[in-house]
């Protein structure tokens, strides 16, 4: 048996008899010859067909239906790719046992979203669905080839924790053998201690919120891009680094999924050497002066600030990028720093990406004496595990996290997170 290739290595085989593999994507009848468009994982070629009785055999077979087929390549310049395969032999692996849901070789599919995910498993297999997670994938990877770069070192940490993170109210209880554990919200504490262990780390993994909403930009499950570094000045080095990575997810789509970006019409952002940056009271008084809200004294941006500083950003600076430091201690989790110089404030940021919050971050709190300060009122023996790390010494230190589904969401302007998620998890949504 002949080794199987790709449909995008058929131009260096044109006179040769080749095998392929993959799915019907499409069979088209005509009087005196049938065209079979067959899909693998590269793209599409089309198969053609002079033999009635061969035409009629995969008239009856559904598209989708498993195929291996061997046969001659010949050079074609109206054939997808300008190649094209004659005198197949086609064997059907597996076959469809119902039509698709919907169809799949069309340009788009014409479903609405709930269709969409609740027939996933086939809905997937579009060339331009299937695009958005090529569009994760390398993203994924220029991130850790950023981080790589600068000597950071990959960690995994438990999904299951015996404590929260952040507030108890948005946390997913779980029988841990009688006892009541939790799914991570973050790997917030593990990736803290593992500073004092490799100075550098980074993780890509899910988190969990139990948070009973159903926006368009939430999910209940996600993947979180997270990083944590040692021996930092301030918030403004855990910038500098995140900047790196982000312009390093771009090069890697750029260099890795071109195709894939011309199939989706997709214009990358570029990422400046220095993105802008505002702080959180001064971008109030600006939303103020410019639209008459008031929201000076709130503890956060609503969605619409944010917006509003996106489009500010774009125009004053030309940025589709902008962070925002410097946000309410009260806001922000137990471990964050103050502002030395103005403590009411943290020495933490969000970074905006086209008007919308993609990264929250900042420098963390080092020294024991200040989380036992911080920590007054909290049950500090769930938290020794963690506090070990302080106890016996650790540098000043800050990260943050990239949410990977909405990060492409951005990239390609969906209108829901849930288009750029796999097998989205929400409020009512647990299949398939």
């Amino acid at each position: 048996m002949q080794d199987r290739i790709w449909s995008t290595q058929l131009t260096q085989h044109v006179g040769e008899r080749v095998r392929l593999a993959g799915w019907l994507h499409h069979l088209r009848r005509l009087s005196n010859v049938s065209f079979l468009v067959l899909r693998d994982r590269q793209g599409l070629v089309q198969v053609v067909i002079e033999d009635p009785a061969l035409a009629d055999h995969l008239e009856k077979q559904y598209h989708e239906s498993v195929l291996a087929i061997e046969g001659i390549v010949v050079a074609e310049p109206q054939a997808p790719g300008g190649v094209e395969l004659h005198q197949p032999v086609i064997d059907v692996l597996a076959p469809a046992h119902e039509p698709p849901p919907f169809d799949l070789f069309r340009p788009a599919i014409q479903a609405q979203l709930p269709t969409l995910l609740d027939h996933a498993p086939v809905a997937l297999r579009h060339p331009r669905q299937r695009a958005l997670f090529e569009l994760a994938s390398a993203s994924m990877r220029g991130f850790r080839a950023a981080l790589r770069a600068l000597d950071f070192t990959e960690i995994q940490t438990p999904k299951i924790v015996s404590s929260v993170t952040e507030s108890g109210a948005n946390v997913f209880a779980v029988d841990y053998f009688g006892r009541t554990a939790y799914l991570a919200q973050s790997p917030q504490f593990y990736k803290q201690i593992m500073v004092g262990v490799f100075e550098r780390v980074f993780e890509v993994g899910p988190v969990f919120r139990a948070e009973p909403h159903a926006t368009t930009r939430h999910l209940n499950e996600y993947v979180s891009l997270d990083l944590e570094m040692g021996f930092i000045r301030d918030h403004h080095d855990v910038m500098a680094t995140l900047t790196d990575a982000l312009a390093g997810m771009l090069d890697t789509i750029r260099a890795e999924a071109a195709d894939t970006l011309a199939l989706l019409g997709v214009v990358l952002p570029q990422v400046p050497p220095s993105i802008p940056v505002i702080h959180f009271a001064e971008a109030l008084t600006l939303i103020f002066k410019a639209t008459g809200e008031d929201a000076r004294g709130e503890p956060d941006l609503a969605p619409a600030h944010e917006r509003w500083l996106g489009d500010w950003a774009q125009r004053e600076h030309g940025s589709d990028f902008l962070f925002v430091e410097g946000y309410p201690m009260a806001k922000r989790p137990f471990y964050t720093h103050p502002n030395p110089h103005r403590p009411e404030f943290s020495n933490s940021f969000d970074l905006l990406f086209r008007g919308m919050e993609l990264v929250t971050g900042g420098q963390r709190l080092h020294r024991y004496e200040d989380y036992l300060v911080a920590l007054n009122g909290m049950d500090i023996e769930m938290l020794n595990g963690y506090l070990q790390a302080f106890k016996y010494g650790m540098p000043p230190h800050g990260g943050c996290a990239i949410g990977l589904e909405r990060w492409v969401a951005q990239l390609v302007g969906a209108q829901n997170i849930r288009e750029t998620t796999l097998f989205p998890r929400d409020l009512n949504r647990l299949i398939p």
